[in-house]
């Protein structure tokens, strides 16, 4: 791969204004939400049980799919630059961070040099 560096970022738009991406991906509206099960709700993507529900949403795995294809496409342009690709759900601890997570291990696979970052894993569950 030409790119310098590849920096996926998980994050929540309840939390703060999406962070500076040259892809975005907003899970919050096609896919389902781990956060509505009680039992997944206070977990994250740090749990096997999380992201197996969120792997196993129709959709999400062609998606991740689509967005290592669309780095390609970055890569094969003319000019070597970094890559940044963000994922964000409503709270960033259940779909953004179990895709970012996903894509950045797909994105490894391929030789390519990745950042992997959560910018709101951590922090509280948004009550909604």
């Amino acid at each position: 791969m030409a790119l310098t560096a590849i920096t996926v970022v998980s994050f929540g738009y309840l939390h703060d204004t999406p962070p500076s991406a040259d892809i975005t991906l907003d899970l919050r509206r096609h896919f389902r939400d781990p956060h509505v099960d009680p039992a997944l709700r206070h977990m994250t993507a740090d749990d096997l049980p999380v992201r197996r529900a969120v792997l196993g949403t129709p959709g999400i795995r062609e998606l991740i799919t689509a967005t290592a294809l669309l780095a390609d496409a970055y890569d094969a342009g003319p000019a070597e630059a970094p890559l940044t690709i963000a994922a964000g759900c409503a709270g960033g601890r259940h779909r953004a961070a179990t895709v970012a997570m996903t894509l950045a291990a797909r994105l490894r696979k391929t030789g390519a040099t990745v950042h992997l970052a959560h910018r709101d894993l951590a922090k509280p569950v948004v009550e909604r």
